[in-house]
């Protein structure tokens, strides 16, 4: 699930009220990470009622990029002190593996268990994460002023989504495993605004600039699958988008005050007896007649109507949601730009309104001054729990000693010198990554111009 980010950008944080540079749930929504003004923060999302600091780093300000890699220790920060530059901590332990440099400002960084990619205005640059050997890098790519892009978290299918136009909404889809295009997607006649990938990598979500409709590929072919309306009335900057677990369930945020998910299902004959409901016969008269109507027609009729929806209290601010499964019921998560975390119920069968289950402030009272007031009506719990220090952080000791290692080295910018990152079954199967150990500090010195310029740690 790719979940998307709200951020300021390489300039600073920017917007009225915004209480972080960054906010980014990693590949399967078991953590949020902030990135703030004095460094960053990583916080569990394995309870509803709880919202655990597992991590505070106070060594880089105005952090506007953070990504974590599942719930490994590898933290990728950028920040606007030195925005050309990428740092790849292990958080647990408090150190920095490695860090690269680029020739422009980092817009954007996707990781998943195989590629790491940095998106820049106009280029691309992928990866090898388990060295981080520079692989491919997509030069002269269309203007991409916002960073817009996607990697697929699945291992097997590393797919890189990224806009092939800068005045239309053109989808170029890359294999990041092969290095190479996949395909080309019409997907709107506007900009793009927010591309998200689904869990198995079989499914492309966007959204253009105007808001109003957002459309799902099947991938690799590129095939239109389904075709929402977001709202008619008025265009809307959709912020993020987000697969559920399962990929039957996909939910938009934006700068207004509604949060759509929509169900992925398909209306027409499909055997049993879902074929013998009203709807799936008024789905198969629509699709019968469509044949009879211009294509501008038949495409209204393909479209659904949102199958569930949050009200915020506020609206016009950045936010990032993504939809996660904890304590084995569905649930929506929201982040948003004041600092605060919002956390609903979600009726996989029914939709509609979903129930505000709980609200988490993202910052102590001493942080940047909490408000005072909170909204009425809204269950508000106290302030998250204080993170560990960061020397505390970096104490924690080791497991054990690290014994399959990857030693070679790349002119191109891999490895070279001392303990690198250990192999991992990145392409033979899901792994776990939450031991401090699955990826250890390493050194790293490379020298000469150009991007992807890795140091010394």
């Amino acid at each position: 699930m790719e979940s998307g980010e709200a951020a300021g950008g390489p300039g600073g944080p920017d917007g009225p009220g915004l209480r972080f540079g960054c906010a980014s749930f990693n590949q399967d929504s078991t953590s949020l990470a902030l990135g703030t003004k004095t460094g960053y923060k990583l916080f569990s999302l394995t309870m509803v009622e709880k919202l655990d600091c597992i991590h505070e780093s106070a060594e880089t300000p105005d952090v506007y990029i953070v990504e974590r890699l599942f719930s490994s220790s590898l933290v990728v920060v950028v920040s606007t002190a030195m925005p050309q530059r990428m740092n790849i901590y292990h958080f647990k332990k408090g150190t920095e593996i490695c860090n690269y440099s680029y020739p422009n400002n980092i817009l954007a960084v996707k990781l998943n268990r195989q590629r790491l990619m940095v998106c820049l205005e106009e280029s691309i640059y992928i990866h090898n994460i388990k060295d981080m050997k520079l692989l491919k890098t997509l030069l002269n790519t269309p203007s991409n002023p916002s960073g817009l892009c996607a990697l697929s978290t699945n291992h097997s299918n590393s797919y890189l989504a990224y806009p092939g136009s800068a005045t239309i909404g053109e989808i170029i889809v890359y294999d990041a495993n092969n290095l190479n295009t996949v395909t080309m997607i019409p997907a709107h006649d506007s900009p793009l605004a927010a591309l998200t990938f689904n869990t198995s990598a079989t499914k492309l979500a966007s959204a253009s600039e105007r808001g109003t409709v957002i459309r799902v590929f099947s991938i690799p072919e590129g095939q239109r699958l389904f075709e929402f309306r977001r709202g008619m009335k008025r265009y809307v900057n959709i912020s993020s988008l987000s697969f559920s677990p399962d990929g039957q369930f996909l939910c938009a945020s934006s700068n207004t005050e509604t949060v759509h998910i929509f169900k992925l299902e398909q209306l027409g004959p499909s055997g049993g007896d879902e074929a013998a409901t009203w709807t799936s016969y008024v789905g198969k008269m629509f699709s019968a007649a469509s044949s009879y109507f211009p294509a501008q027609v038949s495409g209204m009729m393909s479209q659904d109507r949102a199958f569930a929806t949050v009200h915020l209290l506020t609206s016009g601010q950045k936010n990032v949601c993504t939809l996660a499964m904890i304590q084995k019921l569905p649930r929506l998560l929201v982040a948003t730009a004041d600092g605060q975390l919002f956390i609903y119920n979600v009726d996989p069968l029914d939709g509609g309104e979903c129930m505000l289950s709980h609200k988490h402030r993202l910052f102590g009272v001493d942080d940047d001054q909490v408000e005072e007031t909170e909204s009425e009506g809204s269950e508000v719990t106290g302030p998250a729990q204080a993170c560990p220090s960061y020397a505390a952080t970096a104490a924690l000791p080791a497991s054990g000693p690290v014994t399959a290692t990857l030693t070679g080295y790349s002119e191109d910018g891999g490895a070279k010198k001392g303990e690198v990152i250990p192999e991992h079954e990145f392409a033979a199967g899901p792994v776990c990554l939450d031991d401090e150990n699955e990826f250890p500090p390493i050194n790293w010195c490379r020298d000469g111009t150009g991007g992807g310029q890795a140091r010394r740690s």
